[in-house]
């Protein structure tokens, strides 16, 4: 009997049935994310062949004849029974068995779809990873060899061995999170504060000047630095001053009856430049006990302004102090003070301003102050890493103001002595010199 494969319902509709709607097809119904990396499991589809049906007639005819040729052969009727039932029918004609095959259920598997598999790059790399490691084998393990193992020795025994140094503390660590400190490039400000240093510094003057000499310049400083002290104005304000005086003077002659409007005014542009409620021009004429008039200091600070070419923004000592005495760890109030202290006797001396950079005065005041206060060692590598400086190039600047230091109590100029032996400095003007710097003196 003839039979015929069902296509899936997918494919083809059967025979006899209506348009099946909205049939989920098997093939279709994939989910969309979670097979993603995942193999797809070959779905068999199904192909019966069925026999067509039987007819009634036909099947009484055929169990008919089945029981006859049961009675022939004396077989049991429920093999012939179980033949048809099996559709399976063996009919002997003229003594020739023929056996009607039953229609079997096969499974036919179609060809295997094509699957792409995604999987994820951890994987890839672990398998990959894997793999190289397979080929190349166990990692090699770090052995010395004899030629490692002399050179060190031999290294060890002429004594040129590597020492480890010091510990550079990063003194910024703890201003990571304060916008102000700007800690992600302060280290480029400094090393540009030490290159453009040499712009504002002033070298010998004196020689142009025909009526004032190294002696008035002080007396004049020392003026300046008790009307700072009197008006309460920052430190900031005090180191311009003297650098707006020095740079003054060593581009225009100034007469001895000048020279103190030139200091007035010089302290009035500090003022305006770094403090949030500057002094008025009134307040210095005051100060100066009516000496000049109003117009006078306005008149010289705008010819100072003019000659200077409204450059303001200079590396003062002061900006160098701030940033080495944080760099002196561990630092406390009185190192705070010392330094000071003794970077302001310098402002005094002539020849110290013009000898010596701003950077290198405050690298010196430091130093000259770790000796004095016997903090030990008087020169690490931390200092030396932020300054630039070493412990012999300092030497020579330290004792000056070591130097100046053990005068400045018998001294005639005594503004800067007065303003540290006061209690809210700590007094440190009244400590024993550095006895290791008072070797030399100047």
């Amino acid at each position: 009997m003839a039979s015929r494969a069902l296509v899936p319902l997918q494919h083809q509709q059967l025979k006899g049935e209506g348009m099946q709607k909205n049939v989920p097809a098997e093939g279709r119904t994939r989910r969309v994310l979670q097979d993603i990396g995942n193999m797809v499991a070959e779905r068999a589809v199904e192909v019966k062949l069925q026999a067509q049906p039987i007819a009634r007639a036909f099947c009484t005819e055929l169990i008919a004849n089945a029981q006859a040729a049961a009675e022939k052969n004396k077989k049991p009727i429920k093999d012939a029974l179980g033949a048809v039932a099996g559709y399976g029918v063996v009919v002997k004609k003229g003594g020739v068995a023929t056996k009607v095959a039953a229609a079997q259920k096969i499974v036919k598997k179609p060809n295997p779809e094509e699957v792409i598999v995604i999987s994820s790059d951890e994987e890839d790399e672990g398998k990959c990873a894997g793999r190289r490691k397979s080929k190349d084998g166990p990692s090699r393990k770090n052995v010395k060899t004899l030629t490692a193992i002399l050179t060190a020795r031999s290294k060890a025994a002429c004594g040129i061995t590597k020492k480890p140094k010091d510990l550079i503390e990063n003194i910024d660590a703890a201003d990571v999170d304060n916008e102000l400190a700007v800690a992600e490039y302060v280290d480029e400000m400094y090393k540009f504060y030490k290159e453009t240093e040499d712009l504002s510094q002033v070298h010998d003057y004196m020689i142009k000047q025909t009526d004032i000499n190294a002696k008035m310049r002080s007396i004049l400083v020392d003026w300046l630095i008790e009307v700072h002290r009197k008006f309460e104005l920052t430190p900031e304000t005090l180191y311009l001053t003297i650098n707006i005086v020095d740079r003054f003077l060593s581009i225009m002659a100034v007469s001895r009856r000048e020279l103190q409007l030139v200091g007035i005014s010089s302290m009035l542009i500090a003022s305006k430049y770094e403090e949030i409620w500057a002094p008025e021009v009134n307040d210095f004429v005051c100060i100066s006990d009516n000496a000049y008039l109003r117009e006078q200091i306005l008149v010289m600070e705008k010819t100072i302004l003019e000659k200077l070419e409204w450059l303001m923004t200079v590396p003062t000592p002061y900006v160098f102090l701030v940033r080495y005495i944080k760099a002196s760890v561990p630092s406390d109030k009185e190192m705070e003070n010392m330094v000071f202290f003794l970077a302001e006797l310098g402002l005094l001396h002539y020849p110290t301003i013009t000898s010596y950079c701003p950077s290198k005065i405050a690298a010196s005041a430091v130093y000259a102050a770790r000796c004095t206060l016997d903090n030990s060692p008087f020169w690490n590598e931390t200092l030396e890493h932020y300054t630039g400086y070493s412990e012999c190039q300092l030497k020579d600047c330290a004792e000056l103001l070591v130097s100046l230091h053990s005068v400045a109590a018998e001294g005639k100029l005594k503004a800067v002595h007065r303003k540290f032996t006061s209690s809210d400095r700590g007094a440190v003007a009244l400590l024993t010199p550095a006895k290791s710097l008072s070797s030399k003196s100047s």
